[in-house]
């Protein structure tokens, strides 16, 4: 659904894209991971018609950037990191204009208009002022304009920026439907946490040089090869049984784990393996050895977060 080959883009002396390869399958819920500055917004502008790169090439839809930008428009849906409202219209009115501008038969309009606020779960605010809407609703109001004429590409800049946490996991919730539904989605941002949860690839870009495009399993499963990544357990104790302090000096013997770290209040260890392939149960026999009872035992695995700081500073290279 989306290839560039070779993309680069210059502002004077400073490159923002430099020879950007990336593909992005149909279906795909793509997250787009970099610093303020790393060339996110730049792709997505190239993307959406809205700059010329200076060198190499880019499609969507099979459409190529520099000679179909009014083909390309019409099966994309691009929102911008900034919701410029339209401080007298309604949010009917709003989205009725650009049902308009896609040139939407009158007779479909209000249908269409009606089940994207349904979809947004704006329908109770449909008659209000826009810019009478909170942040969290505004953004979701930006994201079903982008529905409006049910485009096959979603590029999305930054959509949960400035949300407070409820309003996140609503943004959350509602990118995730649309992935269930067919949409092709690009989303950038920098709630790495949420992009974890609901993406099926990623790209790290870093100074206009994208460092990583795939599958979030390949970027954990080289982060773990990478060396150096300390797989944590948690593990909370009963009352029953050993004391903390003397279930941590088991499991330091063990040469398979680097470190416990004691909560003796609240009878929990937070214990880290040295890296490697390690399985759990070690674990489980050198507490019950001493004696203890395990009332949690959970496993912490690798982390978008683990993965994006080893992308960055060139560890998985």
């Amino acid at each position: 659904m989306i290839e560039a080959k070779g993309l680069t883009k210059r502002y004077g002396t400073l490159t923002a894209l430099d020879a950007l390869t990336l593909n992005i399958g149909p279906g795909e819920v793509f997250g787009f991971i970099g610093p303020n500055g790393a060339g996110k917004s730049t792709t997505m502008k190239i993307l959406a018609c809205l700059l010329t790169p200076d060198a190499g090439s880019a499609t969507v839809c099979g459409l190529d950037v520099a000679s179909r930008g009014d083909d390309i428009r019409k099966v994309i849906g691009y929102m911008p990191d900034f919701l410029g409202v339209y401080d007298d219209l309604t949010v009917d009115e709003y989205l009725q204009f650009f049902a308009a501008a896609f040139r939407i038969e009158r007779a479909r309009r209000k249908v269409i208009v009606d089940q994207v606020l349904e979809l947004t779960d704006l329908s109770a605010k449909k008659h209000a002022l826009v810019d009478s809407l909170s942040r969290g609703m505004q953004q979701r109001l930006g994201v079903a304009r982008v529905l409006i004429h049910d485009p096959k590409v979603l590029l999305l800049d930054e959509p949960a920026s400035g949300l407070d946490p409820r309003a996140r996991i609503e943004m959350r919730s509602l990118l995730v439907e649309l992935g269930r539904m067919g949409k092709t989605l690009m989303v950038s941002s920098h709630i790495l946490s949420e992009l974890a949860e609901m993406c099926t690839s990623i790209g790290i870009i870093e100074r206009g040089k994208l460092l990583y495009a795939g599958s979030i399993e390949d970027a954990y499963a080289r982060t773990r090869e990478a060396g150096g990544h300390r797989e944590r357990i948690a593990v909370r104790l009963e009352e029953e049984g050993c004391g903390v302090r003397e279930a941590a000096a088991r499991l330091e013997r063990d040469p398979r784990v680097a470190r416990v770290v004691v909560d003796e209040p609240g009878r929990t260890l937070a214990v880290e393996l040295n890296a490697g392939s390690h399985g759990h149960h070690f674990v489980i026999e050198a507490l019950v050895s001493v004696g203890a009872r395990i009332a949690a035992f959970q496993p912490e695995d690798v982390k978008l977060e683990d993965a994006f700081l080893k992308l960055t500073t060139g560890a998985l290279q």
